[in-house]
């Protein structure tokens, strides 16, 4: 990799190494892009990648979060810190982001995400909380016999 690159080069080829799902290729675009130049952009994707690859969650959030903070209207950002939270096995937060992020725009990857993920189905009594027995076990009983 050549020592002084554009930072918009190195945030397209990232960019482009993610869509291979080549993770490893994607961090060290990033960060050298993120080195060079420190936007809400490459924070963002800087950040998703560091939590995939190296395992560091708590670091990728801070730097999503950041970018979120300094462009609230960007979807991407978003997109990035929900898979975040997808790795951290925080489901929830990943929701309610993917759910801010689409408030934002109308953004494909999204919609896919929130797709695959999936959304839960309404309790059986709506006036009880749904960690109750009764909506857990009548959930799970009217699921079995393919009711619900």
């Amino acid at each position: 990799m050549v020592v002084h690159a554009d930072p918009d080069e190195l945030l397209q080829k990232g960019r482009q190494a993610l869509q291979q799902k080549n993770f490893l290729s994607a961090l060290a675009y990033f960060e050298k892009a993120y080195a060079e130049r420190k936007t809400p952009l490459t924070a963002s994707y800087y950040g998703l990648c560091m939590a995939t690859e190296r395992g560091k969650v708590s670091d990728g959030i801070v730097l999503c979060e950041g970018a979120i903070a300094l462009e609230p209207h960007e979807p991407r950002h978003y997109l990035n810190l929900a898979k975040v939270y997808l790795k951290a096995d925080r489901k929830t937060d990943c929701l309610e982001t993917l759910r801010k992020g689409l408030a934002q725009g109308d953004e494909p990857e999204i919609r896919q995400l929130l797709g695959t993920i999936g959304v839960r189905k309404p309790p059986v009594f709506s006036f009880l909380p749904r960690r109750h027995f009764l909506n857990r076990y009548l959930g799970f009983v009217l699921s079995r016999l393919r009711l619900r």
